[in-house]
């Protein structure tokens, strides 16, 4: 009966069925016990859509940059998808801001698909389900999908790690100067947007940001630089164009794919590890806060723990190897 479930909530998905798919994303972000199945039916190594990442500081535009995204890409034929990551409600761990209050001119067209999706807290403003959400997206063929972020803390540095290609949105007269020479943020973005480009200031930002560039080490890439007005829409064409000359000359889809599936691979091995290292320490102590007070009162250390886990994982492979043996 599950499995039944699961393939008719994946084949909703497939046929781009809204409610299908809007059910499946919540399911996703609010963990429920089949999510990983449909997801498990659903994936496509060989995917070709592109996830597009739009970060940067507050009040940089974002949004308005992703409308202007949305109306390009809806006008030469293709699905968009968009996932707009947002404060969470500490009450009931909802997104705060709702996507048709900052995106309404795309709301009612049937090949836009907006979500919203409450960070829950996460480190960096990103929720881990929104990496699963992407996947989703892929298999209802929606190309491209725009990750916006809200532009906090470690949230540019996730989202380089989630999507295909990251947009660095940054304007002048918001002090994005002195924030371009900090180091590793001129690394995030595969293109930085000089936003706001009528905006008085907008050399001077242009002349920070290359001067930032310059200290990149030769092994990276450089990114590319693109003024633009996302209010106005002018130099929007050559966004999208360096854009896909990302993909058709540098990075290229089938690098793109191999880079993605290692990135998936490694966060889900790095979300499961902590969950079953805390499940077990909760195991052996009731839980964290007991382990912490039995390190507090000289009962035992962090590295014992650390060892004690350690050992529970490799005798836990060696067990493996013996089933496999007999």
């Amino acid at each position: 009966m599950l499995s039944s479930e699961v393939e008719d909530l994946a084949g909703k998905v497939r046929s781009k069925n809204q409610r299908g798919m809007a059910r499946v994303l919540s399911m996703v972000e609010n963990g429920h016990p089949l999510a990983p199945s449909i997801l498990h039916s659903l994936y496509n190594p060989e995917r070709s859509g592109l996830t597009i990442g739009v970060t940067g500081y507050p009040g940089a535009g974002k949004s308005t940059l992703t409308n202007r995204l949305i109306a390009y890409y809806r006008k030469h034929g293709c699905k968009v998808g968009v996932i707009a990551v947002d404060p969470s409600s500490p009450f009931s761990g909802g997104a705060l801001l709702g996507d048709r209050l900052r995106m309404q001119d795309h709301a009612s067209d049937p090949g836009v698909f907006i979500r919203s999706m409450g960070n829950r807290g996460h480190l960096g403003g990103l929720s881990g389900t929104t990496r699963d959400a992407l996947e989703v997206f892929s298999a209802a063929s929606y190309d491209p999908v725009l990750v916006e972020t809200m532009g906090v803390g470690q949230a540019e540095v996730e989202i380089a790690s989630l999507a295909d290609i990251t947009l660095l949105v940054l304007v002048p007269g918001l002090g994005d100067e002195v924030q371009t020479m900090k180091a590793g943020i001129m690394e995030i973005g595969d293109i930085i947007v000089l936003n706001k480009a009528d905006r008085p200031g907008i050399e001077q930002l242009e002349m920070f940001v290359n001067a930032s560039l310059d200290l990149i080490p030769d092994q990276i890439s450089r990114p590319t630089v693109i003024s633009c007005s996302a209010l106005s829409g002018e130099g929007i064409e050559k966004l999208t164009d360096a854009i896909a000359n990302c993909v058709s000359f540098g990075m290229g889809r089938r690098v793109i794919a191999r880079r993605r599936t290692k990135l998936i691979l490694r966060s889900i091995i790095r979300e499961k590890g902590k969950e079953l290292a805390r499940k077990h320490v909760s195991d052996r102590y009731g839980s964290i806060e007991e382990a912490i007070e039995s390190i507090l009162e000289g009962k035992t250390t962090p590295y014992e723990i650390g060892e004690m886990l350690s050992g529970f994982l490799e005798n836990k492979r060696e067990n493996e190897n013996e089933c496999k043996r007999d």
